[in-house]
């Protein structure tokens, strides 16, 4: 770390457009600042209200968040989003948490709708970013690679590279100023969003964000989604149930067809997990037009009128038959086609560890 002097002439040069902010220990951390905007703003399908990455319990609508420029690393038990860097891993999702938190108040995990923010606006703007995908490469292209930040595999081949080395096409915007490397390179944990027992559970907007509401797997801030309104509730499936409620009110996951069903009833156990393309989901009669506009807010449901091919590959798994699956996003070094914005990763608990797991901090300075 004393390498870098991240002062605000030098990120202008090295990061144009970008801001370095400081942590409770005067450490820098370099950040892409996201503005707020509406549904309808990234959404065919979407209304006129605030997306939800902009509003945080007790602090009500933001004028927006800044988002970690790079994969983060670690130093001194604290989370940094610097270039060059071999990214975090081999970490779990509390110690993620943890990193993030110790830098001081409005530090916290990427959050389910922070992700989801980035990656409509993304898509609703035409960049849909490559990155290392393909064993330092991506699959779509070879005359572009980033520069190696672990050792070989037992192939001989790259797995994890430095942050940021990649080409700008690998950037959210596709320009110098963007957030680099959301397609593979690393899995990327994500807070306030959970399966249990099949039944989708969040935190209520971006309420993520901000560590007074716990995240354990027992808190009671974890809410479920009722079908018919949108409302968020009660959970029916608790991590202390010792099987699945296959029926009820609230949106619950459903394997049908080779694909991921939102559901209120579960028809179809899986013993394991299953993936499918994400453009392939699909939410059935039982869910109402207000649920079905929360799912695509969080990028957990295709837009309306979307094809699979807009989606250029990114799958989704989840496992619906076990107590508590977290959510990671991006995908892998290897992960080829089947990672990007949208790929989602939910057959993990939230001790997994390994080199393929990685995370970044966000910041909202409202926080307290």
């Amino acid at each position: 770390m004393s390498n870098f002097d991240l002062t605000d002439l030098a990120v202008q040069m090295i990061c144009p457009g970008n801001k370095v902010i400081l942590d409770e220990k005067g450490m820098p951390s370099v950040m892409v600042y996201i503005p707020k905007f509406k549904n309808n703003d990234v959404l065919a399908g979407g209304d006129s209200a605030i997306h939800p990455a902009f509003v945080v319990d007790g602090v009500g609508t933001i004028d927006g968040f800044y988002y970690s420029k790079y994969l983060n690393c670690i130093h001194d038990g604290c989370a940094y989003s610097l270039p060059g860097q071999d990214p975090a891993n081999t970490i779990n999702f509390d110690n993620s948490r943890a990193r993030c938190e110790a830098k001081g108040n409005g530090w916290h995990l990427s959050t389910a709708a922070e992700w989801a923010a980035i990656a409509l606006w993304c898509k609703a703007n035409g960049f849909m970013p490559y990155g290392n995908n393909n064993y330092g490469k991506d699959s779509r292209e070879s005359n572009y690679r980033a520069i190696p930040s672990c050792p070989l595999d037992s192939s001989n081949r790259v797995q994890r590279t430095a942050t940021g080395t990649g080409p700008v096409s690998w950037n959210h915007d596709k320009s110098l100023a963007g957030i680099a490397d959301l397609n593979g390179n690393v899995n990327e944990w994500q807070g306030g969003i959970r399966l249990v027992w099949g039944e989708l559970q969040i935190l209520a907007n971006n309420d993520a964000a901000d560590p007074d509401n716990p995240q354990n797997n027992t808190s009671t801030a974890w809410k479920a989604i009722d079908a018919a309104t949108g409302a968020l509730v009660t959970p029916e499936c608790s991590v202390s149930d010792a099987g699945q409620t296959v029926s009820g009110n609230t949106v619950k996951l459903d394997w049908r067809s080779s694909a991921w069903v939102y559901s209120t009833a579960i028809n179809n156990p899986q013993s394991s997990y299953q993936g499918c393309l994400f453009g392939n989901i699909t939410a059935d009669a039982t869910i109402g037009t207000a649920a079905v506009l929360l799912l695509r807010c969080l990028a957990l449901l295709p837009d309306q009128g979307a094809v699979a091919a807009d989606y250029e590959g990114d799958y989704v798994y989840w496992n619906h038959n076990v107590s508590e699956r977290c959510v990671f996003r991006g995908g892998g070094w290897n992960g080829g086609t089947s990672a990007g914005l949208f790929y989602l990763g939910g057959s993990s608990d939230r001790t997994i560890a390994g080199g393929s797991l990685g995370f970044r901090s966000a910041y909202i300075p409202e926080i307290s």
